[in-house]
């Protein structure tokens, strides 16, 4: 009997490698998310996936063995194309919803992070379009801090936090009822 040899990366099996941290259970969906808070001239960029009426802040998921903030990092190379600075944490949320019928839990860590001043999309005006790695169609744009709530924005605790960011990381567990 031939025996089947695994690689190990830092102890681990590599088939866990590459595998965002989601899954479903009991008719609900959990994930581990990154998400990036980007400030610029009294703006925060916002995203919005052709899949979705609601605007978000740029973000994905955190594959297996991976930091949040490489997570992030990966991200915003596969979505926006560019290589960005990630500051700090922000907040540390435990978000429930209700996303297309399904309930989910999400656990989410919120970073400031810094877009490169000299890219396109630091000095875009209006919408700026491109792609996830799968080919899912997405939207970009910089919204006035002060007029936030002239879009559709989930998790809606953005509302509030956004203007005035934190110190010091808060945690935060929130539940959108919209």
């Amino acid at each position: 009997m031939e025996r089947q040899q695994t690689e190990l990366v830092r102890g681990f099996p590599t088939n866990y490698l590459d595998k965002d941290i989601s899954f479903e259970g009991n008719g609900a969906q959990f994930g581990f998310r990154p998400a990036g808070s980007a400030l610029n001239q009294g703006r925060v960029l916002l995203q919005q996936s052709e899949l979705d009426a609601f605007w978000g802040l740029p973000g994905g998921r955190v594959e297996m063995l991976e930091s949040a903030e490489d997570a992030l990092r990966r991200e915003m190379r596969e979505e926006l194309r560019l290589e960005v600075e990630v500051e700090g944490l922000l907040w540390e949320l435990e978000n429930f919803f209700v996303y297309r019928t399904v309930p989910n839990r999400e656990m989410g860590l919120y970073f400031l992070m810094n877009v490169p001043s000299g890219s396109d999309l630091y000095n875009a005006k209006g919408v700026i379009q491109t792609q996830d790695e799968l080919g899912t169609k997405l939207r970009h744009r910089w919204q006035l801090l002060d007029s936030l709530r002239d879009l559709d924005i989930k998790p809606t605790f953005l509302y509030d936090v956004l203007p005035e960011l934190p110190d010091v990381p808060n945690y935060i567990v929130h539940r959108d009822t919209t």
